[in-house]
């Protein structure tokens, strides 16, 4: 069973950054696609990105040329580099993992990913 731990949510400015980070207590061909969502109130979650084991990412138009997805193996971290923040941005943001090898294809689609985190949440204020 993979654990996924979130940190790094917290309250900015519009045009501010953050990094989210996401813990996993193993790396294991389950967690092949790890991505990001996020669930506004009142709002369906939606998929930010995704990344798999060999480093290609894949986003939402929404979040292009301002947030950026990477991990690192070693540490078992997956991350979010956000910048450019809007207030549309605000959302509880979670991390996600899941086998499928067609990582792309998984973007925004949650039944892909059967191990999430408890989440983080992000706030952007105008």
């Amino acid at each position: 069973q993979v654990q996924l731990v979130e940190s790094g949510g917290g309250s900015v400015q519009t045009g501010g950054s953050l990094r989210l980070s996401c813990l996993a207590s193993e790396y294991t061909a389950s967690t092949y696609c790890m991505g990001w969502f996020r669930q506004a109130p009142g709002k369906e979650r939606e998929g930010v990105a995704t990344i798999d084991s060999d480093g290609r990412a894949s986003y939402a138009d929404s979040v292009k040329g301002r947030f950026t997805i990477s991990k690192d193996n070693g540490k078992r971290t997956l991350y979010l580099q956000m910048d450019s923040l809007h207030p549309e941005d605000t959302a509880l943001y979670y991390c996600a993992a899941g086998g499928y090898r067609f990582c792309a294809v998984a973007l925004g689609r949650a039944y892909f990913f059967p191990y999430w985190g408890q989440g983080t949440q992000v706030t952007v204020s105008s």
